[in-house]
């Protein structure tokens, strides 16, 4: 069945909702009418009542706090942090609390929590709501951090997310949520730590995740046409990381190009070059190339913002330079 992200999130909800009782979502509006700012939650508070969705004050900190205590006393809960940019608000309880409840109670505790968040420029919503924030989130450990490209992946990552005993970020990337492919039908799961190989080549590889992801799909049909193949590796997970679909991919081409929407500095791109150069270093061929967003805060100004994030022609280039060694 075709259907878009937004459409593929909500439906994994109904469904996770209906096989397990134990399952709640909590967050702002989320018991809407509108099912909040994107309609993710529409249809679940009239299924299975207020009960079990549940409005909350706007208080970051309380969302994700109360998230992880219902957890520990054996629920399932996906709490909604609207944007990531309101993680500071609610980091203690991530960082010290929740990622570390397994480990502070010495394997007794299982904490069940996905926190469901929005990422992301492309939208015009400004510096204080288009970041990507998932490289902070990936350097804590004891958390699991998910970043879907495509509805199927959306639908088979989440309902792994949920019946994860451990917490688990799930990055939803705004400007995708309209994007549609075809979902497979009833129960569906995707493990984590496992990359899509989103296009076969031999020339070079190109990463990407979440929307990079889709734009390293389209520089490689453009690229296609030039006759350069290239290979696209959709890394689905950043923590668990797939290191091995990355490294033989680069044995194969010998040449790495990876497309990160975040800042430069501590970046996933730096992640993953790093990895390359550490134990990837006798593959390659030329110098890794990193595509990212400048460091500097997101632009209002839509003509601005079109400039900021990575996009195909910025890719096509990277590829074109590290060729030309």
């Amino acid at each position: 069945m075709k259907m878009s992200i937004r459409e593929a999130i909500n439906q994994t909800l109904h469904q996770e909702m209906a096989r397990d009782e134990r399952v709640i979502v909590l967050g702002e509006d989320v018991a809407s009418d509108q099912g909040g700012v994107y309609g993710i939650t529409e249809g679940l508070p009239a299924k299975f009542g207020v009960h079990r969705v549940i409005d909350t004050p706007i208080t970051e900190s309380a969302i994700v706090g109360a998230a992880g205590g219902a957890a520990l006393t054996g629920l399932r809960p996906v709490a909604e942090l609207m944007f990531v940019d309101f993680l500071g608000v609610c980091l203690d309880q991530i960082l010290n609390q929740i990622a570390k409840f397994r480990y502070m109670f010495g394997g007794q505790a299982r904490t069940p929590v996905v926190i469901r968040t929005m990422i992301g420029a492309g939208t015009g919503t400004g510096p204080q709501h288009s970041q990507i924030l998932y490289p902070l989130l990936a350097a804590i450990p004891g958390i699991k951090v998910v970043t879907p490209a495509n509805a199927a992946d959306a639908k088979g990552l989440l309902t792994t997310a949920i019946r994860d005993d451990d917490p688990v970020i799930f990055c939803e990337h705004k400007a995708l949520y309209m994007d549609e492919c075809e979902v497979p039908e009833g129960e569906y799961l995707l493990p984590f730590g496992q990359a899509r190989t989103a296009v076969q080549g031999s020339d070079i590889t190109i990463v990407g995740m979440s929307r990079t992801a889709v734009i390293a799909e389209q520089a490689a049909a453009q690229l296609a046409q030039k006759g350069v193949s290239a290979e696209v590796i959709d890394l689905r997970t950043l923590s668990p990381l797939d290191e091995s679909t990355i490294l033989e991919s680069l044995a194969k081409t010998g040449r790495l190009v990876v497309v990160d929407e975040s800042n430069p500095y501590c970046s996933m791109a730096s992640e993953i070059a790093g990895l390359a150069v550490e134990q990837g270093f006798d593959t390659l061929d030329a110098p890794v190339k990193r595509v990212t967003s400048p460091h500097t805060p997101v632009p209002a100004t839509p003509c601005l913002e079109a400039e900021y994030v990575p996009s195909v022609e910025r890719v096509m280039a990277a590829v074109e330079e590290t060729l030309s060694y």
